[in-house]
């Protein structure tokens, strides 16, 4: 499951929040695997806590879902398919999990597009309207 946290400027301007992947160093949103005891949509809510530090109201239902090669400890690929929820950021922490593992960025959608490599997320990106 993963977030797609987002932001409205004071302008008016969408902004989304990417980071980085901790081996692959690749721009991404928040993602993990299902955490036990939590249905899909609070999972992705952790995910986005843990991994970008951020908070907020998320989507009831998942705004799309995409498709990405998952390279595993074992060294095995494993296909993975991923329902994303949109997260209206209200909050960002100071400090989190994984804050010294990654890099974020807020950036606008069509700078975006221009950092993620997955083209199923990029299209999930492109269409995205909060």
């Amino acid at each position: 499951y993963a977030a797609l946290p987002w932001r409205r400027t004071a302008d008016g301007v969408v902004e989304i929040l990417l980071i980085t992947s901790r081996e692959t160093r690749r721009w991404v949103i928040p993602k993990g695997w299902p955490i036990k005891g939590l249905k899909s949509g609070p999972s992705a809510a952790r995910e986005a806590m843990e991994e970008a530090g951020v908070e907020g109201a998320l989507s009831k239902k998942p705004i799309g879902v995409f498709h990405y090669d998952k390279r595993l400890r074992s060294g095995r690929l494993q296909h993975v398919r991923v329902s994303v929820y949109a997260l209206e950021v209200a909050r960002e922490r100071d400090q989190w999990p994984e804050k010294a593992q990654r890099e974020k960025q807020w950036t606008n959608a069509p700078a975006a597009l221009e950092l993620v490599e997955e083209p199923e997320l990029r299209a999930l990106l492109a269409a995205f309207k909060p």
